[in-house]
């Protein structure tokens, strides 16, 4: 479980990292180089694309924070686990859960569920 702890707490941090050297930095801790990302929203490969898609989110949701909720789990080659967007101290506006495929310590392929998205 330790493991699985950190691979999520890397993706976190890449999600939040907002200066972009430092993100390069994270993604690339975080990511494979081939890594595949797709969720119901928008979809990147790679390192670079990782980083668009997380300069989007930023923009869009500027000065709010993702937040692991509750545990990572997994088997295998295989990781599941929970998180939050909002304001810090806040309920989280967005929520998702997200099933991952590892290879070697990082993420290779993202599969992300939205649980809870605001109104349009």
């Amino acid at each position: 479980m330790t493991e699985l702890k950190k691979i999520a707490d890397a993706y976190i941090a890449a999600w939040n990292a907002t200066d972009a050297t430092n993100r390069a930095t994270r993604i690339a801790a975080a990511f494979t180089e081939t890594v595949s990302y797709r969720d119901p929203l928008m979809a990147g490969e790679g390192h670079d694309g990782i980083a668009a898609l997380i300069a989007g989110v930023q923009d869009r949701f500027a000065g709010y924070r993702f937040a692991l909720r509750g545990e990572p789990d997994g088997f295998a080659d295989t990781i599941r686990f929970s998180w939050g967007l909002g304001p810090d101290g806040a309920e989280p506006l967005v929520e998702g859960t997200d099933i991952c495929e590892i290879d070697d310590g990082r993420l290779a392929r993202v599969t992300g569920f939205l649980d809870k998205v605001p109104a349009q």
